[in-house]
């Protein structure tokens, strides 16, 4: 069984390119009270996707508070980090720095949007080149901050190994 946290980002910005579909073969979608506000806020049909659970977090690990202060994590970071504590073999879904270096940190398994499109083409949900379009858009169609010369350099790679 597959199970993933999903933080905002990657919510958001998947649902941004029409691509939520790439979370389908994930078997449970938590998300935490305050992710799930945020993205009610800026993207609210990503939560009409069909799985997501709405999780209430419980108390916050004094440790992990502490990292959460010395990172800056929002409050949305904080709740899915805590609820990477109680399913620490879930896959954790951020596109914020800081909380990718938290997570890797404490040993949990980590994908951003990007990583969450490349291994859609790895397990069959979409065709390299339809990511290989979305990746083209994406800084049109989302708001995921990425520069230039990396989206240009993943774009490279992914062309090589795809259309080879």
């Amino acid at each position: 069984m597959s199970e993933a946290v999903l933080d905002a980002g990657p919510l958001i910005h998947l649902s941004e390119l029409d691509a939520l579909d790439v979370l389908r073969d994930m078997d449970i979608l938590r998300v935490p009270v305050a992710v799930w506000d945020e993205a009610s806020t800026h993207q609210p049909e990503a939560l009409e996707f069909p799985g997501l659970e709405r999780v209430t977090v419980p108390n916050v690990s004094a440790s992990l508070q502490i990292v959460a202060q010395s990172l800056a994590l929002d409050r949305g970071e904080l709740e899915a980090l805590s609820l990477m504590e109680l399913y620490p073999r879930a896959l954790f879904l951020t596109d914020d720095a800081a909380a990718r270096l938290a997570a890797e940190q404490r040993g949990y398994a980590v994908h951003g949007t990007i990583g969450l499109l490349i291994r859609a083409v790895r397990r069959g949900l979409r065709s390299a080149p339809e990511i290989l379009s979305l990746l083209r858009v994406l800084p049109q169609r989302s708001t995921l901050h990425l520069r230039s010369s990396l989206l240009n350099a993943i774009l490279a790679r992914l062309e090589n190994e795809w259309t080879k």
